[in-house]
C-alpha cells in the first residue's frame, strides 16, 4: 500500500473518532450551513442519524444500488478471467450495457434519495433547500435514466461508443449542478420577498 493510500485512510479513521470523541457533545441540532454573512441557516439532526435515517427513507433503493453495484464488479470480474483463458472480445462493447443498467438504476436511486451527505446530488444549493434537493433529484433521477438508455446505443455504434456513454452522463452531471444553482436563487428570491 502507498504512502498517499495509507494517508487517505488515516484521515477516514481519525475524522470517526473525532467524530465519536465530540458526539455526545453536539447538540441534536447541528449547524450544517453557514450563509455569506457568516450566520447560520441550515440544521441537521446529528452525525449518523441523519445518515442512517435518511438512508431508511429510500433503503430499498440504496440495497438494490449495492446489490446491482456487486453484480457489476462481478460482471467485469467474469470478463477478465475468459479473456485471461483465451476468449477474445471487445471489452469496451460488453461495457456498455452494463454501465447503461448502472446508470438508469443510478436514476432510480437519486430520483429517490432523501437529504443527506452520502449519496445525491450533493451541491451547496441541493444541501441548504429540502425544496432544491427534491426538485434536482427528480429530475436528475430522470436524466439519469435516459442517460443509461442512450448509453445502450453505443452497442450499435463501436466506434463512437464511448461518446454515447460518458456524454450523457456529463451533460446531466453539469446540467443538475446549474439546476440546483438557479431553483436556490429563485427560493431565495422569493423569500427575501415576503
Amino acid at each position: 500500500m502507498g504512502k498517499k493510500r495509507i494517508i487517505i485512510i488515516g484521515i477516514i479513521i481519525l475524522s470517526f473518532f473525532v467524530s465519536a470523541y465530540f458526539y455526545p457533545q453536539m447538540p441534536d441540532r447541528v449547524a450544517s450551513h453557514w450563509n455569506t454573512q457568516g450566520e447560520v441557516d441550515g440544521y441537521m439532526s446529528k452525525g449518523w442519524g441523519l445518515l442512517k435515517e435518511n438512508i431508511n427513507k429510500f433503503r430499498k433503493y440504496f440495497d438494490g444500488f449495492i446489490i446491482l453495484l456487486m453484480l457489476f464488479l462481478f460482471y467485469i470480474y467474469l470478463l477478465t478471467i475468459l479473456w485471461n483463458i483465451g476468449f477474445r472480445f471487445d471489452m469496451g462493447q460488453l461495457m456498455i450495457p452494463a454501465l447503461g443498467i448502472l446508470f438508469y438504476y443510478c436514476g432510480i436511486l437519486i430520483e429517490n434519495a432523501k437529504r443527506n451527505w452520502f449519496i445525491g446530488i450533493r451541491t451547496p444549493w441541493t444541501m441548504s433547500s429540502e425544496t432544491v434537493w427534491d426538485k434536482t433529484h427528480k429530475i436528475g433521477g430522470r436524466l439519469f435514466k435516459v442517460a443509461g438508455v442512450i448509453a445502450f446505443f453505443g452497442i450499435f455504434f463501436p466506434k463512437l461508443s464511448i461518446l454515447f456513454v460518458m456524454t450523457p452522463v456529463l451533460l446531466v452531471t453539469l446540467y443538475t449542478l446549474i439546476y440546483s444553482y438557479f431553483e436556490y436563487q429563485k427560493e431565495m428570491n422569493t423569500s427575501s420577498k415576503l
